[in-house]
């Protein structure tokens, strides 16, 4: 085992303040992390224990939105009596990840920062660009059916693999956090996280010890929520394909308003907005959806064995739209 420092702060800024030393890290859940020291992929020299810090809240906002404190579990924002009413896509994405335990440890904040699950990233004897900057993707030729098909590089191709962030693109959130010098910022989760271009071991936009305190959630948006996750088991699975949707269609039958983020496809919870303007104001034929599809997908690259997720991808985009104007789900 390698020896750490350990340190438990009682504060925002004393927490940021601490972890903005070299190779230390913060703790919360730990649901990720500490699979990944054990493994030896991350080897932090110091943790930082956030769990005392006074974020366990969720508040109603002034214009009629949430602010979650990134310390809420998982299972206790799914649960929440705000979020089942006015933001079910969020809950039900929620409850699409992990276990129930996992969920019951596993933070908000903690969610967005979880780690990919490539198979050569969790190899420590194989090259991985995003554990060794510089050794190569051996994914591109090798085992890569769960790996991404959108915002790839030639240096990665590892899918991003939370379920919550897609739901929580989905809906504008942003992200709060806090400095070592107590300044703070917001960070709108569209800006969050980083392509993996030649530097795919930068994941998101963070400074060193910065922290993550809240996410806001806008208002509620009106239509039918739900979120698909295609899987190869029916529980505590990653997504091969998902599709987090807010769908609004009048009574003539045509599409007034389309929110789509997609899962498991993507290097970064992937939504692409012109998709949603192309299918908004429409009946959505087939032919509409096929120009959509086309569109989501016209960057789109398959390594070998994902391949299958592009027609996948058409199919429940399809799906999701047809459900939408049967006047199905929430």
């Amino acid at each position: 085992m390698r020896r750490f420092e350990y340190d438990r702060a009682d504060a925002p800024q004393q927490a940021a303040m601490s972890a903005s030393a070299k190779e230390a890290a913060f703790i919360a859940g730990g649901t990720n992390l500490l699979d990944l020291m054990k493994l030896e992929i991350e080897t932090p020299i110091k943790l930082v224990d956030v769990t005392r810090l006074p974020l366990e809240q969720v508040e109603m906002t002034v214009e009629g939105g949430l602010r979650i404190g990134t310390l809420v579990s998982n299972s206790d924002l799914a649960a929440h009596p705000e979020v089942i009413a006015n933001y079910p896509v969020l809950s039900r994405a929620i409850l699409a990840g992990a276990t129930g335990q996992l969920r019951n440890k596993a933070t908000t904040g903690g969610n967005f920062l979880q780690r990919t699950r490539c198979y050569y990233f969790y190899q420590t004897d194989s090259p991985c660009n995003k554990r060794e900057p510089g050794t190569g993707c051996p994914a591109i030729n090798g085992e890569n059916r769960t790996l991404a098909i959108l915002g790839t590089s030639d240096a990665c191709i590892a899918q991003h693999p939370s379920d919550m962030a897609v739901a929580m693109r989905l809906l504008d959130a942003k992200i709060e956090t806090v400095k070592a010098d107590g300044s703070t910022r917001t960070i709108p989760v569209k800006e969050f996280y980083c392509l993996p271009k030649d530097t795919p071991h930068i994941e998101n936009v963070l400074e060193r010890g910065e922290l993550i305190t809240h996410v806001v959630l806008p208002a509620p948006i009106d239509g039918m929520h739900t979120y698909d996750k295609v899987r190869d088991r029916a529980s505590y699975a990653f997504a091969l394909v998902s599709c987090a949707a807010v769908i609004d269609a009048d009574n003539n039958g045509n599409l007034t308003n389309v929110r789509l983020a997609f899962g498991g496809i993507g290097t970064e919870p992937w939504r692409n907005e012109e998709v949603e303007t192309l299918l908004t104001n429409t009946n959505g034929n087939n032919e509409v959806i096929k120009q959509a599809a086309d569109l989501l997908l016209q960057d789109a690259k398959g390594n070998g064995q994902n391949d299958f997720k592009i027609p996948l991808t058409r199919r429940l985009l399809k799906q999701v739209i047809q459900r939408a104007l049967a006047g199905e789900g929430a």
